[in-house]
């Protein structure tokens, strides 16, 4: 996934340069900057989740710890 992202950025980049390089007219080149601009801030949305650590419940933070009566409340101590 982070691949993806980064290579999503990459292409709204060149979406973005080549618009403005190969058209013309404002209507259709602002439409190609939108889009690319569009491409870039998926790629970055995608980028940044595969960077962020995996979320875990507090059940498996408990488990983790080594709490062996965690979840079973009181009596069970």
């Amino acid at each position: 996934m982070r691949l993806v992202g980064f290579l999503l950025l990459v292409s709204g980049w060149g979406l973005v340069v080549n618009a403005l390089g190969m058209l013309s007219a404002a209507g259709p080149r602002s439409a190609f900057a939108l889009a690319g601009v569009a491409v870039e801030v998926l790629g970055l949305v995608m980028t940044v989740r595969a960077h962020l650590p995996p979320k875990s419940d507090n059940r498996s933070r408990e488990l983790d710890r080594g709490d062996a009566s965690a979840g079973r409340g009181e009596a069970a101590r």
